[in-house]
C-alpha cells in the first residue's frame, strides 16, 4: 500500500467550511490507512491538543506547530527525532532574543506559550531595517503579519519542517 501525506493548515481550512463536506473528508481520511495526516499550524501545541479529543476530527499522524519550530508524533505528542534536534540546535534561546530586542520601541512580548520563537505585538512603524538586521544577526528570521504580530523565529518555517519530515519518513521506510 502506498502512503500519501495530507498536510493541512487548521485555521480557515481543515476546521472550516461546510460541516457536511468536512465530515465526508474526515471520514475519508479515517477510512484510508495509507493517508498520513499532518496538521501544520503557526499556533502552539497547547492550542492543537484540545482538538485531539474531538472524536469527529481524525487524529493526525504528525503535528507541525509553532510556525514550524515544533514537530511531534500525533499519537504520543513526543518530538520526532532527529528532526526536532536539528531545529533545537539552531535556536539561540528566548533570553538572547529578548535581551537583543529590549531597546526597540513599539514591541510588547505576547503572553502566550512559545517554543523556539519569540512573539511580540508590534506597533505600526516599529518594524525597521535595524530591527530586521538585529534579528537576522541572531541567526533568526523575522515574520511580520496582520500589521500587528512580529515573530522572531529560527530559520525554519512550516514548509521547511514539513519537507524535513517527508525526508525523515522516506529514510525510515528504507
Amino acid at each position: 500500500m502506498s502512503t500519501m501525506i495530507l498536510a493541512t493548515d487548521l485555521d480557515g481550512t481543515f476546521l472550516a467550511g461546510d460541516p457536511e463536506n468536512r465530515q465526508r473528508l474526515y471520514q475519508l481520511i479515517t477510512a484510508h490507512q495509507g493517508i498520513k495526516l499532518v496538521f501544520v499550524t503557526g499556533r502552539g501545541l497547547e492550542v492543537v491538543v484540545p482538538l485531539l479529543s474531538d472524536p469527529a476530527i481524525p487524529r493526525p499522524d504528525y503535528i507541525i506547530c509553532d510556525v514550524g519550530a515544533t514537530l511531534v508524533d500525533g499519537e504520543t505528542l513526543q518530538p520526532v527525532y532527529p528532526v526536532q534536534s536539528e531545529i533545537n540546535a539552531c535556536w539561540p534561546g528566548d533570553l538572547t532574543i529578548v535581551e537583543a530586542l529590549k531597546g526597540f520601541p513599539g514591541l510588547e512580548r505576547q503572553e502566550v506559550p512559545q517554543q523556539r520563537r519569540c512573539s511580540y505585538f508590534c506597533e505600526p512603524g516599529a518594524v525597521t531595517d535595524k530591527l530586521k538586521q538585529t534579528i537576522e544577526g541572531l541567526g533568526c528570521d523575522m515574520l511580520f503579519s496582520a500589521g500587528i504580530y512580529l515573530d522572531c523565529l529560527q530559520r525554519v518555517n512550516k514548509g521547511t519542517t514539513l519537507q524535513r519530515l517527508i525526508e525523515h519518513l522516506q529514510l525510515a521506510r528504507r
